[in-house]
Formats: C-alpha cells, sequence, structure tokens
C-alpha cells in the first residue's frame, strides 16, 4: 500500500511541475515542494505505526 501510495504522490509532483493541479496551496508550479513534504511525513508515519 506505501508502494501506491508513494508512486501517486511522485506522479502527483511530476504533473505539478508541469501544469499546476489548482488545488488550495498547489496553485502555482514551485509549490510541489508541499507535496514533497507530504510524501516524507506519511512515510515516516508509516513507519511509526508498523510494529
Amino acid at each position: 500500500m506505501s508502494k501506491i501510495l508513494m508512486a501517486l504522490l511522485l506522479l502527483a509532483m511530476c504533473v505539478q511541475v508541469i501544469k499546476p493541479l489548482g488545488l488550495p496551496g498547489l496553485r502555482q508550479r514551485r509549490d510541489f515542494w508541499k507535496i514533497a513534504a507530504f510524501a516524507i511525513a506519511a512515510m515516516m508515519i508509516t513507519v511509526l505505526v508498523r510494529p
């Protein structure tokens, strides 16, 4: 599941650089770092939750 999530987030970052998504907080091309920050946080939570 985490691999699928990371693939989707990577795809979203690529799309954001090419054509901004237009979501609140993601209206400019340079906002792709926000998706990357969310991806890192999601990975950290996944590592902490796993037994």
